[in-house]
């Protein structure tokens, strides 16, 4: 009996899930039993825990991504394999994406939480540092953005994308050579495996990143006020979430059928750190392993994360439609199909490549906004519930990258 327990609190997910419960509950207590400076000043020192987890991760992601996307490359073997693969990932990828887009503009239209909700007594100031990062978001910076100057300033910053442009032309180089790069890629296969072990290290720490993250929240946000002021938005937030859910595993069942079951399974710890810590980039080392143990091939793993986590945001692609659609309803603006429609195509390429920019979603939402004459400011109105959103979406963002690797890896057999 002992054993059995023990090994049911030594599950990671089940760790995960009791921080969550108790620092919501610690949350909830310094909100309601202290003042409100005290509650401010815990939230700043217990929100250290989930720095301290988030931090760790990203120490480990930029070589992981170098290492195991080249080591994929090279493995594959040649242009042909790389182009193939390649070609299946961006059609799985921009499919998602239109379709979480249509998904959030239809569920906004059909529900219209913004009807009704005056913008004049939202603070103005608090979108400030959203709105301000909108300013040099153009068609340019977006390229720049895209390719890299330095790869060493690449790794230093954790851009995703711009990592993965580099070890694609490292890869693909290296691959051409033949043999001749065989040294260079074992020694980069050996680095890998030792930074996936570096992972089940920094794992250990991920309860208390999820309880530090939760209870810093709970503790300065009054569940109340939130819970009567946007129900209506969320509830219709996770509507959509919830519909897009169903379709991914919809997708996936008719993929890969009774093994669909197994790889929920695996993908849990992962699921719940997302949702807890409301960053997937968080999980991207644990999903790795996990995929892997799963079956799929290391070289299919490494090639498709990378790309999926700067091309394959299915749940801030759908919250992206969603909250600019609200936006415009609260300012009383009227949008027309038409235009929906521009703003979705908008949205599908500037939302590419920008998954390490802080509050990543809200600056395309308040860019789209700036590009569409709807209210910027308006994006104050959906701050103080956008970290609960967060949570789904991150959450979303895992499930639909584990599905679109696990489906081309069937694929490629």
């Amino acid at each position: 009996m002992e054993t059995v327990k023990k090994s049911w609190l030594s599950n990671l997910t089940v760790q995960i899930f009791i921080a969550l419960i108790l620092g919501m509950g610690l949350g909830v207590y310094i909100h309601d039993n202290t003042s409100t400076s005290f509650a401010a000043s815990f939230s700043g020192y217990i929100k250290m825990l989930a720095t301290i987890f988030i931090r760790l991760v990203q120490m480990i992601i930029a070589p992981l991504v170098f290492t195991t996307l080249v080591v994929g490359i090279a493995k594959l073997g040649d242009l042909k394999s790389v182009g193939r693969i390649g070609g299946r990932a961006m059609g799985w990828f921009f499919s998602a994406s239109l379709i979480s887009l249509l998904i959030g503009m239809f569920w906004v239209n059909f529900f219209e939480p913004g009807v009704g909700i005056q913008l004049i007594d939202v603070d103005h100031e608090a979108a400030q540092e959203v709105t301000q990062k909108t300013q040099d978001f153009s068609a340019q910076h977006f390229i720049e953005h895209i390719i890299p100057k330095s790869v060493f300033e690449a790794m230093a910053t954790n851009e995703i994308l711009q990592i993965v442009v580099f070890s694609i032309f490292f890869g693909l180089a290296a691959a051409s050579m033949g043999s001749y790069t065989e040294p260079v890629i074992k020694v980069l296969d050996k680095i890998a495996h030792i930074i996936l072990k570096m992972v089940n290290y920094v794992m250990k720490f991920a309860p208390f990143g999820v309880f530090g993250a939760i209870a810093a929240v709970f503790a300065t946000k009054d569940l109340g006020d939130l819970l009567f002021t946007y129900t209506k938005f969320l509830a219709a937030f996770l509507v959509g979430i919830g519909s897009l859910w169903l379709l991914l595993l919809v997708v996936g069942y008719l993929f890969l059928r009774h093994r669909l079951k197994e790889l929920l399974q695996r993908i849990t710890s992962p699921l719940a750190i997302a949702f807890g810590t409301t960053s997937s980039e968080a999980v991207f080392p644990k999903l790795t392993e996990e995929l892997e143990r799963f079956g799929v091939k290391d070289k299919i793993v490494s090639f498709m994360l990378p790309l999926g986590y700067s091309f394959n945001l299915d749940g801030s692609m759908m919250y992206m439609t969603f909250a600019s659609l609200f936006i415009a309803q609260a300012s009383g603006m009227h949008i027309d199909l038409p235009t929906q429609m521009t703003m979705l195509l908008v949205l599908m390429l500037t939302s590419k490549g920008i998954a390490g920019v802080p509050r990543a979603s809200l600056v395309v939402v308040a860019a789209t906004c700036g590009m569409f004459d709807i209210p910027v400011e308006g994006i104050a109105l959906i701050l103080p519930i956008d970290h609960f959103c967060d949570m789904f979406r991150s959450a979303t963002n895992v499930l639909g990258n584990a599905l679109a690797t696990s489906v081309v890896g069937k694929w490629e057999k």
